[in-house]
């Protein structure tokens, strides 16, 4: 994949963990030892410690040659994103791409990396922790630089579905459904983002090179929730996807990537 335009809609975040309080747990603690020394109740001090001890990480090397690389590479697909999605939708609102490690926290709870990369609609921003590139790579068997490309993708599309008003209006539905028309609705959200990743790939023809589309596919495949769940040794049971299976995942890109509509992501209506 050849990199364009940089977006500057990057806000990083490593090696941040639990900074930036007023307190450090060390002296969270200390006023907690005051409060119970007073006579007081010092639980919800000791909790907040705790919680804070829980978002402190270790600090990544922000200098080092493969962290610069890949920061490069998120801001030129975000740019990309940014682009494409401008001149499909009038007035598109950029969103912001939170690059941490470890733990995070946004306006949707606290992020962890262990939830791969996720899309808060409530701060309309991603969330990425590049450690999830390596796990794509060596865990999924999903390599090469598209692949990556398609994880961000597939975010941004949450986004749009943000935008549109979709993603309020499957909520509205899911609170009123039984868990598995939930599941299944939960399935054409993620098929849809999915799908307006393949458009964006579509539209982003200057930046393909050969094989590129195949690492997408790949890693559509690689994150099907009946891949996911083997490789974990469960039993594959359809009705409980959340994010469809691999065939379905690779399907949908494809979609999207062939035709270049929003006409042809309509999930919903299949």
């Amino acid at each position: 994949m050849r990199l364009g335009r940089r977006s500057s809609n990057v806000e990083d975040r490593r090696g941040g963990g639990g900074k930036g309080v007023a307190l450090g747990v060390g002296g969270l603690l200390a006023v907690a030892v005051v409060v119970m020394l007073l006579g007081g109740d010092p639980t919800q001090i000791l909790m907040q410690a705790v919680q804070q001890s829980q978002m402190q990480t270790e600090n990544v090397d922000v200098n080092d040659p493969e962290q610069v690389a890949q920061m490069d590479f998120v801001s030129s697909v975000l740019g990309s994103t940014e682009d494409v999605w401008n001149k499909l939708g009038e007035g598109y609102e950029y969103p912001t791409l939170v690059v941490y490690n470890g733990m995070t926290s946004t306006a949707c709870g606290t992020g962890q990396s262990a939830m791969g990369p996720f899309y808060c609609p409530l701060d309309r921003k991603l969330y990425l922790d590049l450690g999830f590139f390596k796990q794509l790579e060596q865990k999924l068997n999903a390599p090469g630089d598209f692949a990556r490309a398609y994880v961000i993708a597939h975010e941004v599309g949450h986004h749009v579905q943000t935008l549109m008003g979709t993603a309020d209006k499957v909520r509205s539905l899911q609170s009123r459904t039984s868990e598995k028309e939930a599941n299944a609705l939960s399935v054409k959200m993620e098929l849809q983002a999915d799908c307006y990743s393949g458009i964006w790939a579509h539209h982003a023809q200057d930046l393909l090179e050969p094989g590129d589309i195949e690492e997408a596919l790949g890693a559509a495949s690689a994150v099907g929730d009946d891949r996911l769940t083997e490789m974990a040794g469960g039993t594959v049971m359809p009705d409980s996807f959340t994010h469809g299976s691999a065939a379905q995942r690779n399907e949908w890109f494809n979609r999207g990537y062939k035709d270049g509509t929003l006409e042809s992501c309509d999930t919903f209506a299949n």
